[in-house]
């Protein structure tokens, strides 16, 4: 799928002390698949379209929409709120476009929480804050990384997902947008276009494809692009990052990056996007031509 772009595999273990998880992986930062780390949860017998819309299915849940915010339009804006179980039955029909995006299992279908158990794998888990995400056949979620800077344990269920990683390092090749934390939006990195983007040529990835059951841990601050191959659901367990320097990074990613890019959307609308996504073409090329990093918010 993203064989043009330099890609190895993430590694894959069935199982793993905590030890040689926080020495291995954790605190170097690699992402890891873990196979058997969910086997025993009921969630792996009983996550699909039936159960949640028989458990959770007159739930009003709202959907986002896989095209960029325009205009004065919030850049985490839902596009509609339905019921799960009608958004659920939209998969079925072949919906692709529409995605269920951070949905809070603990606030909003606590049933769900009998289904699993936070694993001891050397993560301090955020315990008010299990995530989930659902997508159609062929849906993708734009290249980003998480703006509370958390090292994520995401549990897939359903059919295969593949995710392409790149660590944070490589920022400075993925054509990220000023005052945002996604890259951009045009860029398909299936298909890269290189003559456009050339930075992409520089771009060393990691790609985990996720069946049902796998768990892959996503170290903090990486960028991650998804693609859903069939109907998945993918419960996020965060970790807070625990270092000073990376809680003040979160700080200021909340409190001024996100509000200086709500209030110019506000004010300016389409032309505050149009100024950012040139700006993160021209910046990155003069960049990769200069051997100067690009220093955007």
């Amino acid at each position: 799928m993203f064989d043009k772009i330099h890609c190895s595999s993430v590694a894959r273990l069935a199982t793993i002390t905590p030890a040689r998880f926080c020495a291995e992986y954790k605190d170097a930062g690699i992402p890891l698949v873990l196979t058997e780390l969910t086997a025993q949860w009921p969630a792996t017998k009983k996550w699909g379209i039936d159960y949640l819309s028989e458990v959770a299915g007159e739930n009003t849940v709202p959907v986002y929409s896989s095209q960029p915010a325009k205009g004065k339009q919030h850049q985490h804006a839902a596009a509609i709120k339905l019921r799960m179980t009608d958004y659920l039955q939209m998969l079925r029909d072949g919906e692709s476009n529409l995605r269920m995006f951070f949905y809070n299992i603990f606030e909003d279908a606590p049933v769900l929480l009998k289904d699993f158990t936070y694993p001891k794998i050397g993560l301090n888990f955020f315990k008010r804050l299990p995530v989930l995400f659902v997508g159609g056949r062929g849906a993708k979620v734009q290249m980003h990384y998480d703006i509370d800077l958390a090292n994520l344990l995401l549990c897939h269920f359903g059919g295969t997902k593949h995710v392409l990683l790149i660590p944070p390092d490589q920022t400075k090749y993925v054509y990220k947008v000023p005052y945002s934390f996604s890259s951009l939006h045009a860029i398909d990195l299936s298909k890269p276009d290189f003559e456009r983007y050339p930075a992409l040529r520089k771009i060393n990835a990691q790609v985990a494809t996720l069946q049902h059951g796998d768990s892959l841990f996503i170290p903090s601050g990486y960028w991650h692009h998804v693609v859903y191959e069939e109907i998945g659901f993918s419960m996020t367990l965060r970790a807070m990052p625990t270092k000073f320097s990376q809680r003040g990074q979160v700080f200021f990613n909340i409190v001024v990056t996100r509000t200086v890019e709500g209030l110019m959307r506000r004010f300016f609308g389409q032309r505050w996007n149009d100024r950012n996504e040139r700006l993160a073409v021209e910046k990155t090329n003069r960049s990769l031509y200069s051997g100067v990093s690009q220093q955007d918010p």
